[in-house]
């Protein structure tokens, strides 16, 4: 084969696949799975053709690739927030793994909200995309409907799915909140508060997880669960701390549902001159960047967010092409990160 540039680009000035099959030398159908970042690929051909690319200057056309293939080369990618540094971590992670195999991001955001997430995906599903990847498993039965209409490969984030037709990548909330409640107790706590914001089904199920530790420990008290609706912040968690510590009886600990809730009461600890952990033991979830820095150190839950973006962007690109899963239901488990506040 030739080496050279085709006619074709000669006459129109724009590269086509045809064109870097032939100067990579190989098929067109090599030349679009290389593209793809199928790994069937060898990768010496793969080389070949990502180097005919950057020398041609060739760039993809979606329209005819869905057109084609009936699907597009974008994923939709739908998370509860971008205030969340949470989220913005797992759709980073994501996206990477995505763009790295050929897939673009169509990112919604859904508040919170199972009948905001089934709009956006109705919206999004006009643009015929290749997957779908989801936060948590609290889609309204419409939208389970709508991806299963289009057969359409689907991963669920953040959260264990138990159905067998589904597939997820996440941890047990339950289990991460269990175990931070079991080291409180631990280090002689019996009055642990729970406090929540925002209340969606994941902040529910670490209340549930501290539920049942507290049970199992005899300690359980509805008094102590201490429920916000509104947006988690750090003024809101420096409000429930003062409100926490005013009620009766007194309490020797607080988990917050997370770190955001936790940085503001031990700022609030501070500027009202309470001791922590020596008076309350303050305790958050998430392990944000700033937990380490805190005065003093939050004690946290370390979730693997980054890490759950990049496995269940490689589940859905595994089901893309089709190709068998060792597991659908990927756990990757959490770290206690004991710090100075308990």
């Amino acid at each position: 084969m030739s080496r050279e540039p085709s006619r074709s680009l000669r006459a129109t000035g724009r590269a086509t696949l045809a064109d870097v099959a032939r100067l990579a030398e190989v098929s067109p159908m090599t030349a679009s799975r290389a593209l793809r970042g199928e790994r069937s690929v060898d990768p010496a051909l793969a080389q070949r053709v990502h180097d005919a690319v950057l020398k041609l200057g060739y760039q993809p056309d979606p329209a005819a690739r869905a057109l084609a293939s009936r699907r597009s080369s974008h994923v939709v990618v739908l998370i509860p927030s971008l205030t969340n540094l949470l989220f913005v971590d797992l759709l980073e992670a994501a996206q990477d793994s995505l763009r790295a195999a050929g897939f673009q991001t169509l990112i919604g955001i859904t508040h919170y909200d199972a009948g905001e997430e089934e709009q956006l995906v109705r919206e999004h599903l006009l643009h015929r995309p290749a997957g779908v990847l989801l936060t948590g498993l609290e889609q309204t039965r419409a939208t389970r409907r709508e991806i299963a209409a289009q057969s359409l490969p689907c991963v669920t984030m953040m959260e264990n799915a138990s159905a067998a037709e589904d597939c997820s990548v996440g941890f047990s909330q339950v289990e991460a909140a269990a175990a931070m409640t079991r080291h409180l107790l631990q280090r002689g706590r019996r009055r642990i508060a729970f406090a929540a914001a925002q209340l969606d089904a994941r902040t529910l199920q670490r209340l549930e997880g501290w539920r049942r530790a507290m049970a199992a420990a005899g300690r359980h008290d509805a008094r102590l669960e201490w429920r916000d609706a509104a947006a988690s912040s750090v003024g809101l968690g420096a409000r429930m701390f003062e409100q926490i510590l005013a009620a009766k009886p007194p309490v020797d600990a607080i988990f917050f549902c997370n770190d955001d809730l936790a940085h503001g009461a031990l700022l609030a600890a501070l500027r009202l001159g309470i001791e922590v952990p020596q008076r309350v033991a303050v305790a958050g979830f998430n392990d944000l960047p700033e937990s380490a820095y805190t005065v003093p150190t939050l004690t946290t839950v370390r979730t693997p967010r980054a890490e759950v973006g990049r496995r269940a962007a490689e589940m859905l690109l595994a089901r893309i092409r089709g190709q068998a899963l060792e597991t659908p239901h990927l756990d990757l488990g959490f770290e206690l990160v004991v710090r100075e506040s308990s």
